[in-house]
């Protein structure tokens, strides 16, 4: 485990961190990402930037020494790829990176919602899929997509406004060795099967697709989302019954790896503390009785 005292000396000045994205006044990130520093112990503020990809180039652009790294949101996953010196293999395979570590005057990008969305299957008691229906088609949807196949799921439906725009996410999950299926949105709500799990990679207030109570009482349903916590489509899976993973679940796991890699470059070195430090983040954003602030 990766002790407080081994962030390396040198790097003892580089103490700004911030997530970007827009907008970005909803963002849960600062309230956990500052829980989990003080926790364990590490002397480093993060804060949240509104920033377009328009805009994004010129940021990174005048980063100075104290940067430490930076946590990216809609719509910048993809934009920032061609800006990064360096990219993890798992950014060039779903497209997208969450996640640049700022060192020397480089910009090294890594992606954590892969791995962050495995250990909210695993938390929820999901360690095998099969089938699975993915409702949209943007940069989070690849990472859960990725995440998916990596769990097990040989067949993946896509749901998408405009199916064609998710022809790359066809490709990449039958790269993966899936059966990838593209369907208009609205078939969602009609479908007579039950996946294991359907995810919503949409904002909250984008969904306007109602599910039949059979379907609800079966399939998990992960909700990305969690401005608002609980979304429309989260209590609906309540009244039912149902089982809900919730935005909640992934935005802490895919933290926790964002602050092992910005802690030792790896995500892969687990953190003196961990398990406080992921309680602190949770109860950061939940009240004591267990619901979650809107």
């Amino acid at each position: 485990m990766l002790e407080n005292s081994e962030v390396p000396a040198e790097a003892s000045d580089r103490s700004k961190l911030a997530v970007l994205g827009s907008p970005i006044t909803h963002s849960l990130s600062p309230t956990i990402h500052r829980a989990a520093y003080e926790t364990l112990g590490f002397d480093w503020e993060y804060d949240a930037v509104e920033l377009t990809g328009e805009s994004l180039p010129a940021f990174l652009g005048a980063l100075d020494r104290r940067w430490r790294g930076l946590s990216l949101t809609m719509p910048l996953k993809r934009d920032v790829v061609p800006l990064l010196d360096w990219a993890d293999p798992l950014v060039e395979l779903v497209g997208g990176a969450n996640t640049v570590v700022v060192s020397e005057g480089h910009l090294r990008g890594y992606n954590t919602d892969v791995e962050g969305a495995m250990r909210s299957f695993l938390d929820a008691g999901l360690s095998n899929l099969d089938s699975v229906w993915i409702l949209g088609a943007g940069a989070t949807a690849a990472s859960l997509l990725v995440a998916s196949i990596r769990m097990g799921a040989q067949s993946i439906e896509i749901f998408a406004r405009t199916p064609s725009k998710a022809e790359p996410l066809k490709k990449l999950g039958e790269s993966l060795g899936a059966t990838v299926t593209l369907r208009q949105w609205q078939e969602a709500a009609t479908a007579t099967t039950t996946p294991d799990v359907i995810i919503t990679t949409v904002p909250g207030g984008a969904m306007d697709l109602r599910f039949a109570e059979a379907v609800r009482t079966t399939s998990v349903l992960f909700d990305v989302a969690y401005d608002p916590w609980p979304s429309d489509i989260a209590t609906s899976w309540f009244e039912a019954g149902g089982t809900v993973i919730s935005g909640h679940d992934l935005l802490i796991n895919q933290a926790i790896a964002q602050v092992r890699i910005f802690a030792a470059g790896t995500s892969d070195v687990p953190l003196h503390h961990e398990a406080d430090a992921i309680d602190a983040m949770r109860a950061s954003i939940e009240q004591p009785e267990g619901h979650n602030h809107p």
